[in-house]
């Protein structure tokens, strides 16, 4: 099931961090074009959650909840 709004989090975040798709979602093992279809609305894994959370700091979902537009 598609939340473009939780993709849309994630897109926040990489920009912000000012890295590209390839650069931000192959940290987490993920290729651009799966960290794409994130960003588009697909549900992310609650792995790959844990994985931005230890690949960009403790407080990334953090970050992620208060880029809630």
């Amino acid at each position: 099931m598609a939340n473009k709004a939780g993709g849309d989090r994630f897109k926040k975040l990489r920009l912000k961090l000012g890295l590209n798709q390839q650069e931000f979602w192959s940290r987490l093992g993920v290729t651009q074009s799966g960290g794409s279809r994130y960003e588009a609305g697909r549900r992310v894994p609650e792995p790959i959650k844990k994985l931005i959370e230890l690949a960009y700091g403790n407080n990334a979902l953090l970050a992620l909840k208060r880029l809630r537009a």
